[in-house]
């Protein structure tokens, strides 16, 4: 097959697959859908405007590990697209279980973010909650999903079989402002499993990250050990960070850590569940 062949048949495939998102999602004329403002559940709440208009209806839970930037992109996102959103304050650092952050913590706090979702849902009279995973979300270690799927949430982009190159793809495609946006994970997600979490962590976390974005780092991760930071950023930018060696120790230090590291393997997802 040509390459002019091959690019017909993927953009015929994605059509497939975005046809039947829609509907997937027509399938009640309502849905609560589980929103942090990224390109997943950004690309699904657009298209459950288009098909369901009102009946769509965006919560954002407002924890401890979600960083201060990201809840005013999504605060922001949702006012410029005319989404109907809510932001419902939600403390997971409440839960002890959590708190220890065991190798099943993401399991946990799902189910407990799934349970305080479903119950917003009763309280608006939807039936349907659902979330933002996709079909490459798969590949990883994600407890979350299992536990998600036996409190009931739905999954409307891996049902389609929507891939992440997919969705960036298709909102590209769409003319989405978000099609670009790199992707984030839950500060919590920066300890490293069987080390309390704690907010003065994910605060450092947070505050390294701010840091280093505002310098230009689009992907960046500061994982959290104790008092000791390990840098990843994408391996094209290991060279521009070395050049600034002096900056970023010195920042960091005043955030709070005494002991500043560069991973050399650069980003990758899912680096934390290495030890797994």
């Amino acid at each position: 097959m040509k390459g002019g062949e091959e690019l017909t048949v993927r953009l015929e495939e994605r059509a497939e697959k975005l046809d039947r998102l829609k509907e997937i999602l027509q399938e009640d004329e309502r849905i609560l859908i589980a929103f942090s403002g990224g390109l997943d559940s950004s690309f699904l709440a657009s298209v459950a405007a288009e098909v369901l208009g009102d009946g769509a209806l965006l919560v954002t839970l407002d924890s401890e590990a979600i960083p201060r930037s990201e809840l005013l992109e999504a605060e922001e996102m949702a006012r410029s697209l005319d989404f109907r959103h809510r932001i419902v304050g939600y403390r997971i650092l409440e839960s002890e279980d959590i708190a220890k952050n065991p190798p099943d913590r993401c399991a946990l706090c799902k189910r407990r973010i799934a349970k305080a979702l479903q119950e917003i849902a009763e309280e608006e009279g939807i039936g349907r909650v659902a979330d933002g995973v996709n079909l490459s979300d798969y590949a990883d270690f994600r407890p979350g999903i299992r536990a998600s799927d036996e409190e009931g949430i739905i999954h409307p982009l891996a049902e389609a079989g929507l891939t992440k190159p997919d969705i960036r793809d298709l909102a590209k495609e769409m003319g989405l402002p978000f099609w670009d946006k790199p992707s984030m994970a839950c500060l919590a997600s920066r300890i490293p499993y069987g080390e309390r979490i704690t907010p003065d962590k994910l605060r450092m976390a947070e505050e390294a990250e701010e840091f280093l974005m505002g310098r230009g780092f689009r992907t960046v991760r500061v994982r959290v050990s104790g008092r000791s930071a390990r840098i990843e950023v994408e391996k094209t930018d290991l060279e521009k960070i070395l050049g600034m060696r002096e900056e970023v120790v010195r920042e960091l230090r005043r955030v709070g850590f005494l002991y500043v590291s560069l991973d050399l393997e650069g980003y990758r997802t899912g680096s934390a569940n290495e030890v797994l």
